[in-house]
C-alpha cells in the first residue's frame, strides 16, 4: 500500500533502452503520464516497423488517468501516441508546434476528431485535483520543447526532458534556467534529468555554430546542395533555409516527414522562408543546379528514406548530378552506423561530393554534456535523484555523477522500466514493480506479433523452410499422391534434386510403416514425418529448417 504522504513514479519504457519514454507519476487517485515514445526496431526484430510501450498499468488504473504531457515532438516522446489513445483516451497537453506535429499523426489514424488536445506554453500551469503540472522552457534540437515540474502535497518532481543549455538558441528562446534555480531555492524533492550525452565531457555546441559551417559551406558549392537532416529539427532547417537565401537558392523538401513538418512548423511560425523561394520536387529542373537546395530524410541511412533512395538510383524524382554536395546533418543514432557508412559510400561511388559530422562540424547533439548536466543539478539541488533517458550505462554513469556533486548514495535510484519509486518528504525507496514490456507492432497489427512469432521468424531467416505435402486414401491405408517437398529460403530445389528424393524416400517409409500399422491419426503421422525427416536433413546439411507436413485425405 502507498503511504498517505508519498507519490509514485514509474516508469513504464525508455530507462536503459533508446526511445519509447513514457513515465506515469501518481498520487493518491490521480495518474499523470509524461511523454509517449516508440522505439524502432533491432535486427532480430524481424518484421517490425514499430515498439510501442506496454501500457497495461495505466488500464488497470484507467480512472485514475488524468492526462498525458508531452515535453517535445520528436518521435521517441509523441511517437506511440496514436496506438496508445485508442485504448486510453485522455487530454493531451503540449506547446503549440508539439501538438501540431501530434495532430497530423492523429489524422493520420483518423483519430483526431475524437482527442483532446490541450496547447499550452512556457510558464503554464495545468492544475488537476491534488498536481499542479508546470510547463518550463528548455532547449533542444526541436523548438517548443519543455521541461516539467509537477507540484505534489509531497514535493516538486522536477522532470527536464531531453535537454541543453544553448545561450544562443536560433530562435532567442533560451532555457529558463531562472524558474528552475527558483524552484531549487524553494526545495525540489526529486530530479529526473535527461542522461544521454553524460559520457560527454564540457558543454556542447550552440546550434549556431552550424549556421557559421552551413554558410561557409554554400558559399563554395557549385552545384546541388542536398541536404539531410532529421525532419523535426526546425532550427536546423531555419539554418539551411537562411543560407540558402542567401546564395539565392530555391528549396525543395524531399520525404513525407520532412514535407509534413516544414508545413506545420511554416503554419504555426516556426520555420520562416521568404515568399518565392519554395518549390516543388517536380520543379527543380526548371533552375540551374547551383541555384537548388533539396532538404530530404533519410540522415540514419533508412533504406526508404530519401537520401538512400537517391543513393542508389531508386529515387523517381531526384537523380544523382556531376558538382552534387551531399550534407548529412546529423550524427547515427547507436545502431545505425553501418547503415549510413553504407549510404555515404554509394554517394562518393557515384561521383559525389559528400560532407558529414567527422569532416565538418554539420551537427551538433540536442543533449546536455556533464558541465551543462551539473550546472540542473547545481540549480535544482534536489533531495532526491533518478537518472532517466539513455541506455543504462548512461544513467548509471549519471548516478555516479550526482554522487560526484555531494548527493548522498542512498538518494539516487537507478532504475529499471516498471520499477516503481515511491517518495516522501523523508525518505524515498523502491516498493515494488507493474507490468511492463514492448508492445509490436506490424504493419496493421499492434501487439499481434509477440516472441514466438519472432523466433519463429528468426528460424526462418536463418534455416528457411520445408514444406511436405501428401494425399492418403483412409479406407486402403495407401498412399494416392505424394510426398512433395516444396522448399523456401533453405535450399535451392533445382540444384538439390538428389538431397529432395531421399527426404521424399523418408518420408514414404515412415508413412508406410505407420500406414501398415493401421496408424492414421493425422498428429502421429505429422510428429513421425517431421522428427526423421529433422534428423535426416541435420545430418546431411548441419541445418534445421522449418519442417510443414501437410496430409489431405480422400
Amino acid at each position: 500500500m502507498m503511504n498517505e504522504g508519498s507519490v509514485k513514479i514509474i516508469p513504464l519504457g525508455g530507462l536503459g533502452e533508446i526511445g519509447k519514454n513514457i513515465t506515469a507519476i501518481e498520487y493518491k487517485d490521480e495518474i499523470i503520464v509524461i511523454d509517449c515514445g516508440i522505439s524502432f526496431p533491432d535486427e532480430d526484430m524481424h518484421g517490425v516497423d514499430l515498439v510501442i510501450p506496454d501500457i497495461t498499468y495505466l488500464l488497470n488504473n484507467e480512472n485514475k488517468v488524468k492526462g498525458i504531457f508531452i515535453t517535445h515532438g520528436h518521435e521517441d516522446h509523441i511517437g506511440s501516441l496514436p496506438y496508445i489513445l485508442k485504448q486510453l483516451n485522455v487530454p493531451l497537453y503540449g506547446t503549440k508546434l508539439t501538438l501540431g506535429i501530434v495532430e497530423n499523426k492523429l489524422k493520420e489514424h483518423s483519430i483526431l476528431s475524437e482527442c483532446q488536445l490541450n496547447v499550452v506554453e512556457a510558464g503554464d500551469i495545468v492544475e488537476l485535483e491534488n498536481l499542479k503540472v508546470e510547463f518550463i522552457r528548455n532547449t533542444h534540437s526541436i523548438a517548443d520543447s519543455c521541461a516539467i515540474a509537477i507540484h505534489t502535497p509531497v514535493g516538486v518532481i522536477l522532470h527536464t526532458g531531453d535537454f541543453k543549455v544553448d545561450y544562443t538558441p536560433i530562435d532567442g528562446l533560451v532555457m529558463d534556467l531562472e524558474r528552475i534555480s527558483a524552484l531549487g531555492k524553494e526545495g525540489v524533492l526529486l530530479l529526473m534529468a535527461d542522461s544521454t550525452n553524460v559520457e560527454r565531457p564540457g558543454h556542447s555546441i550552440s546550434e549556431r555554430v552550424i549556421g557559421e559551417t552551413l554558410t561557409r559551406i554554400f558559399s563554395k558549392a557549385e552545384g546541388r546542395v542536398i541536404v539531410a537532416t532529421f525532419a523535426s529539427n526546425i532550427h536546423r532547417m531555419q539554418q539551411i533555409v537562411d543560407a540558402s537565401v542567401k546564395y539565392k537558392r530555391k528549396i525543395a523538401f524531399s520525404g513525407r516527414s520532412m514535407e509534413e513538418i516544414s508545413e506545420v512548423a511554416m503554419n504555426l511560425g516556426y520555420l520562416h522562408i521568404p515568399d518565392g523561394y519554395i518549390i516543388s520536387v517536380d520543379e527543380i529542373n526548371r533552375y540551374s543546379n547551383d541555384q537548388i537546395t533539396i532538404i530530404t530524410t533519410g540522415s540514419q541511412g533508412e533504406a526508404m528514406a530519401g537520401l538512400a533512395r537517391i543513393a542508389f538510383s531508386n529515387h523517381r524524382k531526384i537523380k544523382i548530378e556531376p558538382k552534387d554536395l551531399f550534407l548529412i546533418s546529423a550524427s547515427p543514432i547507436p545502431g545505425n552506423e553501418k547503415l549510413i557508412s553504407r549510404v555515404i559510400n554509394e554517394l562518393f561511388r557515384k561521383g559525389a561530393e559528400v560532407v558529414y559530422d567527422d569532416l565538418e562540424e554539420v551537427h551538433v547533439s540536442g543533449h546536455a554534456y556533464q558541465e551543462e548536466i551539473k550546472l540542473i543539478h547545481t540549480l535544482a539541488h534536489p533531495k532526491f535523484f533518478m537518472p532517466v533517458h539513455g541506455e543504462y550505462r548512461h544513467l548509471k554513469h549519471h548516478a555516479n555523477l550526482a554522487i560526484k556533486l555531494g548527493m548522498n548514495s542512498n538518494n539516487v535510484f537507478t532504475l529499471e522500466t516498471g520499477q516503481v519509486l515511491e517518495v516522501s518528504n523523508k525518505e524515498a525507496k523502491i516498493t515494488g514493480k507493474v507490468t511492463t514490456g514492448s508492445v509490436y507492432v506490424d504493419g496493421l497489427g499492434v501487439g499481434d506479433v509477440g516472441n514466438i512469432v519472432l523466433r519463429d521468424r528468426k528460424h526462418l531467416a536463418e534455416d528457411g523452410m520445408l514444406t511436405i505435402v501428401v494425399t492418403l486414401e483412409r479406407e486402403s491405408y495407401s498412399i494416392i499422391a505424394g510426398p512433395d517437398i516444396i522448399t523456401r529460403g533453405f535450399i535451392y530445389a533445382k540444384e538439390s534434386e538428389a538431397l529432395i528424393e531421399e527426404v521424399k524416400e523418408i518420408v514414404r517409409k515412415e508413412l508406410n510403416k505407420c500406414l501398415d500399422n493401421r496408424i492414421i491419426e493425422w498428429y502421429v503421422l505429422k510428429s513421425n514425418m517431421k522428427k526423421s525427416v529433422e534428423k535426416f536433413l541435420y545430418e546431411k546439411t548441419k541445418r534445421r529448417p522449418i519442417i510443414l507436413p501437410i496430409i489431405m485425405e480422400i
